[in-house]
């Protein structure tokens, strides 16, 4: 008969950081995890209204960090704080948190090390010294950042067709005609076969989808919320990975805000003082 040996409670140390994560230092990391709570709409000093996205920013837990010399490239290894049972997480995963007296988390994902480019050798060992398991991250990282891209899984659309999923413009509308079918895919003598690539009718959405440059309108840090103009990938309570903007985009002269001396208006005002 074989005696099943009986599991060891696991208890949890006083020196624990916890799910808040107050002790840890803020890690320099170039972007955050993050929800998507929903849209609204905005208004400007012009009166102009402005679609607004409100995401949920952290607060977020460094439970990786990983270096150039050890594993090839430079990264911290992120997980989104929340209320998550320690019997749904697997085995492996429960490893992973209990060697660093983590908090268990669900949602993992891996964001950029900040290091300055003109002393990148010196810099890179002291961001990964700076870098230490259980610091916190919160919304504070994208403080002074005008734009930011957001990674997320796009909404599931299901089994679609070639005007839904590829914008076709079908047939005619009138009586006896088949409106929204795909049509001819090939030739019958030659090639006698369908080309690779043919856009046909299948599965849409439910794909990593990045949406780049989106302008930050406002940053709660209390609440730890991010306010982006324009829409996100995904549904409302999606997981999302918020970065610093790689490639922001320039802005125009004399269309940068209301800090914009108008050329014009200057001249006229000097004249009047002159």
């Amino acid at each position: 008969m074989i005696r099943k040996r009986p599991r060891a409670q696991k208890t949890r140390p006083a020196n624990s950081r916890g799910h808040a994560g107050k002790r840890g230092n803020m890690a320099k990391v170039a972007g955050i995890l993050g929800k998507k709570v929903g849209m609204t709409q905005l208004f400007d000093a012009k009166g102009e209204v402005r679609p607004a996205t409100v995401l949920q920013a952290g607060p977020c837990v460094v439970t990786q960090a990983k270096s150039a010399l050890r594993d090839g490239y430079e990264s911290a290894q992120l997980g989104l704080i929340e209320f998550v049972k320690e019997k749904r997480l697997t085995q492996p995963m429960r490893g992973h948190f209990a060697k660093h007296n983590l908090p268990p988390v669900k949602f993992l994902r891996e964001v950029p090390i900040e290091v300055d480019d003109s002393k990148q050798q010196a810099d890179r060992q002291q961001a990964d010294a700076n870098i230490k398991i259980g610091d916190r991250v919160l919304v504070e990282v994208l403080e002074g950042e005008r734009f930011v891209d957001i990674t997320g899984i796009s909404k599931g659309r299901g089994f679609a067709g070639v005007v839904k999923r590829h914008h076709f413009g079908g047939g005619p509308k009138s009586h006896g005609s088949m409106f929204q079918i795909t049509g001819s895919i090939g030739s019958s003598a030659f090639p006698s076969r369908v080309f690779k690539g043919m856009r046909m009718s299948g599965h849409l959405g439910h794909g990593r989808v990045t949406v780049r440059n989106l302008r930050i309108l406002g940053v709660d840090k209390e609440e730890n919320l991010l306010v982006v103009e324009g829409s996100v990938p995904g549904p409302n309570g999606g997981y999302l990975i918020i970065n610093k903007a790689k490639k922001p985009p320039r802005e125009r002269r004399g269309f940068a805000g209301a800090t914009t001396v108008d050329p014009l208006k200057a001249a006229k005002r000097a004249a009047k003082k002159g």
